[in-house]
């Protein structure tokens, strides 16, 4: 714990009726099992209360980080500094007519099978995404051909004053795995996604058809952050690791799946530096080998131990 004392102290006071707790490890809520503890992790459950810890921050200097649902996020060892706010707590699922609108919090799964139900197609490609609706807004998360810019209308977002607003995807720069969200220093809390509807069965085949494909291709007997690199212009990263001959190669306990080489799996016990030491070798071999720099899809966050 790095927070003084008297900090901590007016820190309870400002979060009263706040779920907060100090000093947390932060492995148990990633996908890598790994990671240092966060100064304070907040789980505000209202929008109110979500004012409260943005405010917080701010009054006390702090740095605020956002934590989704840990799929796509290494913290380094010496864990995060200031607050970590997870919205957890913020997922509901609504429709209106052929929108679904959903909460940050909410699973983007959730939200495609919440779809399914309602015979609307265009997420179906978020069935196995682990991740949060905030989260997939922050990278414009996508699989087999679909991304969330591809049905997202708008989403409502918080400033950095706690004020609350809606902005239009088009206002969101959405690219490859990435929008302005961050640059922005918006905190989305729900998102509204414009779909079409099609028949049950129609939907239902396509996210067996992903999920088969899903499970029968990736690691997921192991924790991991999902794909660690952006597929490079023309090639995909997953060759080129293969072709490299990096499978099964590793750093203390994190090794490069033998099953998908787009994918680095804490094998045993790894720490962050072992996870991301053995993507530090991935991008320098493949870059010796084939003069192409692999660019990280997971973010890294956090202090050196």
């Amino acid at each position: 714990m790095r927070l003084v004392e008297g900090i901590k102290n007016k820190l309870m006071n400002d979060l009263s009726g706040v779920e907060v707790y100090f000093d947390e490890p932060m492995g148990q809520y990633l996908y890598t099992k790994l990671g240092g503890p966060a100064d304070v992790f907040a789980f505000p459950k209202t929008i109110e209360e979500v004012k409260k810890v943005v405010r917080a921050s701010k009054a006390h200097n702090l740095p605020l980080t956002l934590l989704g649902n840990g799929s796509n996020l290494i913290i380094r060892d010496g864990g995060i500094r200031g607050i970590v706010m997870s919205l957890s707590h913020l997922n509901t699922i609504t429709s209106d007519g052929e929108d679904i609108i959903a909460s940050s919090g909410a699973t983007i799964i959730d939200v495609s099978y919440y779809a399914l139900e309602l015979s609307l197609s265009g997420l179906e490609f978020a069935c196995g995404i682990p991740g949060t609706v905030g989260g997939a807004v922050f990278m414009n998360a996508g699989a087999y051909g679909g991304e969330v810019k591809d049905c997202l209308h708008s989403v409502t977002v918080m400033d950095t004053s706690g004020e609350v607003y809606d902005v239009e995807a088009s206002k969101l720069e959405l690219g490859y795995r990435t929008s302005n969200v961050a640059e922005k220093n918006w905190i989305v809390l729900s998102a509204r996604f414009t779909l079409k509807k099609v028949t049950l069965m129609d939907i239902k085949a396509k996210m067996d058809d992903l999920t088969e494909r899903r499970t029968s291709k990736q690691p997921l007997e192991y924790p991991s952050c999902g794909s660690v690199f952006k597929r490079p212009p023309g090639h995909f990263a997953g060759q080129l690791i293969q072709e490299s001959g990096l499978q099964g190669k590793g750093i203390g306990g994190a090794e490069v799946s033998t099953k998908h080489a787009g994918f680095i799996v804490n094998k045993n016990h790894a720490t962050a530096s072992d996870y991301i030491a053995v993507i530090e070798m991935v991008q320098q071999t493949v870059k010796t080998k084939f003069g192409i720099t692999l660019e990280r899809e997971v973010r890294i966050i956090g202090e050196e131990a």
